[in-house]
C-alpha cells in the first residue's frame, strides 16, 4: 500500500515497527546475506507457526484486514477494490459478507491465494497461511484465478478498481497475468517473498504456475522476481502492512519478516538485473523412447546446462509442441496403436530463450486391440452442478494405461459466451479405469467419496449454463455444454453421468443422463460403461470365483492380497452400479450379494474385474 511519507516519518516508522517484533526473534540472521540468509528466515518463520485451518481466516480477517487507513470505517479492507482516492465501488462487513455465490463484483468476499493453491495442491499448511492470504471480492478473485501477477499494458479485463487481467507485457513471459493497483503492488509482492521463504523446503514439489521456478533459493521464475523486486520498490511497506503483520503474528504465531525488515528484499535476491539474459541453454542429448504402450510412451534425456539456470523442457510430437517437463523425463499419453511417432526436446530458460532442438527419435506404438466401449484418451464422466457450492467435474480413464493428468486442463466459459478461462491445471497420475474428482472446495455434499483435487473459485463455480471444457496441452478435447450457446440453462441444478466412453469436442445431450440436483452417490466411481470394457482382465489368472453360477446370495472368490482392495462394485449388464463394498475382505473372502435378481453381474475389485452368473 503505498504512501508518501518524510525521511523522519519513514524512520519514526521503522523504529515502531521494529519496536513490535519479539526481542531475539531474528536472531542468527546478523551478517547473513543471499540464500543462506533465506534459509535462516525460513527456519525462523517457520517455527512458532500455527496452522489456524481454512475458516480461521474468517475469524483471522477480523484483525488483519479491517479499513483503518482510507474509509476508517472498520470494513473489509480488500486490495482488488479498494479506492485510495475516492470512493470504494462497495464495501464488506467482515462478519457478514462472506461468499457465498457471485456473479459480479460486490457480491461477497473470499479468501485470495496470492500464490494459487493449485500449485501446491490446496495443502496445509500453505491453504491456510493468512500472511499471503488476504481477503478479496469473489468475483475478481475469480477471474485472477491462478494466472501469476505482472504488467498488463492491454487489459482484457479491468475491476472497478482498476486491477487488470491481461497479456504480460515485461521480458521474458508473455502469457496472462493478473495486475493490482499501484497501492497494493508492493503488499502482493511482500506475500509472495513470504510464501516462497516460509515454504522454500517444499517449492520443487509445487507446479510452477509461471510464477515459481522449482528451487529452494531463487524460488521465483526471473520474469516474475523482477516484476515483484519493482513492485517491492515502488510501493514501501505501509503502516498498513505492519498492523496486518502484528495481527497475524498474534493469529498464527509466526511474521512476515520482509515487512519487519525491508532491506532484507534485496540481501536475498538482490537487485534487479537490468542486463538481459540472451543465452538459450545447451541442446538436450541422449533422448531415448521407453516403456512404449499401445496409447503411451516415456521420453528420457540427459540434462541440458544454461548461463543461469535451465526452467524446463518442451516436448515435441510429430514437430508439434506436445508438452513440458521441469525434468528429464516426461510421460507421452493419447496415442493411437500401432503408429509411428517421432519426438524431439529443446531447453528453455525463465528469460525465454530456447535450445536447439535434439536429434529426433522415432518409435511406434504397440498394436494393440483397444476392447469395445475402452477409449483412447481421458474423458468427463460427471458433471454436477448442485445448490450453492456444490459443484464438481469427475474424469474417467478407460484406456489400458496410466494417464499423466499434468497435460491437462479444466476451463470455463461464463454464460456460453466469449474466451475460455479459469484454467485450472490438473496433476497427478490416474490408473486405468479409475475416475478423478475435482469440487469446489466451499462443497457441501452428503455423500461420502474423495476429491482428488479441489478449487475455490473458477472454473469450479460453474452455473448450469457455463460449459466446461477439458483441455489437453491446452487444446479442448471434452466438453460438457454447448461453447458460444448463449447464456440458456443446459444442466441447471443437475448432475450430469456419462453414458458413452469417449470424449467428444461437440456437446450431445444423448450422450448424457440426468439425475436431480446434487446426486452425487457416483462421484469418484469409473464410469459404469468402462468396467464393462474389462471384463475378463488378470482376474483369472490370480483370483478365481465360485460357485458360477451363485446360488444363495454368496460369492466367494480365492486369491492373493485380498486384505489389499479398499473397495469392490456389483455393476449388471447395463453399466449400472448396483452394490458397493468398502473392505470387502477385511474378515472374510466373501461378499453377500444384495438386489441381485437372477442374470448376469460383474464384479469389480480394485483393478479386476469378472464376469459372474445369479440363478
Amino acid at each position: 500500500m503505498k504512501k508518501i511519507f518524510t525521511f523522519l516519518l519513514v524512520n519514526l516508522l521503522f523504529a515502531s515497527t521494529f519496536a513490535q517484533i519479539p526481542t531475539g526473534y531474528y536472531s542468527g540472521t546478523t551478517g547473513l546475506t543471499g540464500y543462506p540468509l533465506k534459509t535462516k528466515l525460513s527456519q525462523i518463520i517457520t517455527a512458532g507457526h500455527q496452522d489456524m485451518g481454512y475458516g480461521g481466516l474468517w475469524i483471522g480477517y477480523q484483525t488483519t484486514d479491517r479499513d483503518y487507513y482510507y474509509e476508517n470505517n472498520g470494513k473489509v479492507l480488500d486490495m482488488y477494490s479498494e479506492n485510495p482516492t475516492g470512493a470504494d465501488p462497495y464495501e464488506y462487513n467482515i462478519t457478514s459478507d462472506q461468499c457465498g455465490n457471485y456473479s459480479a463484483e460486490g457480491a461477497c468476499y473470499n479468501r485470495e491465494h496470492t500464490v494459487p493453491q493449485s500449485l501446491f495442491n490446496s495443502a496445509n499448511p500453505m491453504h491456510n497461511d493468512i500472511h499471503f492470504i488476504p481477503p478479496t471480492d469473489g468475483k475478481v478473485n475469480g477471474v485472477r484465478s491462478n494466472y501469476p501477477y505482472g504488467v498488463v499494458t492491454t487489459p482484457t479485463w479491468t475491476s472497478l478498481n482498476g486491477s487488470k487481467l491481461g497479456p504480460n507485457t515485461t521480458t521474458g513471459y508473455s502469457g496472462v497475468v493478473f495486475e493490482p493497483i499501484n497501492a497494493f503492488k508492493g503488499d502482493i509482492a511482500r506475500m509472495i517473498f513470504y510464501f516462497v521463504t516460509r515454504y522454500q523446503n517444499q517449492i520443487p514439489s509445487f507446479s510452477s504456475g509461471n510464477m515459481l521456478d522449482g528451487t529452494t533459493t531463487r524460488s521465483l521464475t526471473q520474469w516474475e522476481l523482477e516484476v515483484l523486486l519493482a513492485w517491492n520498490d515502488a510501493d514501501p511497506v505501509s503502516p498498513r502492512e505492519i498492523d496486518r503483520n502484528n495481527a497475524a503474528y498474534a493469529f498464527q504465531g509466526n511474521r512476515n519478516p520482509y515487512i519487519d525488515n525491508p532491506n532484507w528484499v534485496h540481501e536475498v535476491w538482490g537487485f534487479v538485473n537490468t542486463t538481459p539474459d540472451t543465452v538459450a541453454p545447451s541442446t538436450p542429448t541422449n533422448l531415448a523412447v521407453n516403456n512404449i504402450t499401445g496409447n503411451s510412451a516415456t521420453a528420457t534425456w540427459t540434462a541440458s546446462t544454461d548461463n543461469i539456470a535451465v526452467a524446463g523442457y518442451n516436448v515435441y510430437l510429430n514437430g508439434v509442441l506436445f508438452g513440458s517437463s521441469g525434468s528429464t523425463t516426461f510421460n507421452i499419453t493419447g496415442l493411437n496403436p500401432n503408429t509411428l511417432y517421432s519426438v524431439t526436446v529443446t531447453a528453455f530458460d525463465a528469460a525465454g530463450n530456447n535450445s536447439p532442438a535434439s536429434a529426433p527419435v522415432n518409435f511406434t506404438t504397440l498394436n494393440v486391440v483397444v476392447p469395445p466401449g475402452n477409449s483412447n484418451e481421458l474423458y468427463i464422466s460427471e458433471y454436477v452442478e448442485g445448490t450453492s457450492n456444490n459443484r464438481a467435474i469427475e474424469l474417467t480413464n478407460a484406456t489400458p494405461d496410466p494417464i499423466d493428468l499434468s497435460n491437462y486442463s479444466i476451463q470455463k466459459q461464463v454464460n456460453g459466451a466469449g474466451a475460455w478461462g479459469g484454467n485450472f491445471p490438473l496433476t497427478g497420475t490416474l490408473a486405468p479405469n479409475t475416475a478423478f474428482v475435482v469440487k469446489n472446495f466451499n462443497a457441501t455434499f452428503t455423500c461420502t467419496f474423495t476429491a482428488d483435487m479441489t478449487a475455490t473459485g473458477t472454473p469450479l463455480d460453474f452455473n448450469g449454463n457455463d460449459p466446461v471444457g477439458l483441455f489437453k496441452n491446452g487444446v479442448l478435447i471434452d466438453i460438457v455444454g454447448t461453447f458460444n450457446g448463449g447464456s440458456a440453462d443446459f444442466a441447471a441444478d443437475t448432475t450430469l453421468r456419462r453414458n458413452v466412453n469417449n470424449p467428444s469436442t461437440t456437446y450431445s445431450a444423448t450422450q448424457w443422463d440426468s439425475f436431480p440436483v446434487n446426486t452425487c452417490d457416483n462421484l469418484g466411481i469409473a464410469n459404469p460403461a468402462s468396467v464393462l470394457a474389462t471384463v475378463e482382465n488378470d482376474l483369472s489368472q490370480s483370483w478365481s470365483v465360485y460357485p458360477n453360477p451363485v446360488k444363495n446370495g454368496i460369492l466367494y472368490i480365492l486369491g492373493e492380497d485380498l486384505n489389499q482392495v479398499n473397495r469392490a462394485e456389483i455393476y449388471d449388464m447395463n453399466g449400472a452400479l448396483i452394490q458397493v463394498i468398502d473392505k470387502p475382505f477385511r474378515s472374510s473372502n466373501k461378499i453377500i450379494l444384495r438386489n441381485s435378481t437372477k442374470g448376469n453381474y460383474i464384479l469389480k475389485a480394485g483393478s479386476y474385474s469378472t464376469k459372474f452368473i445369479v440363478n
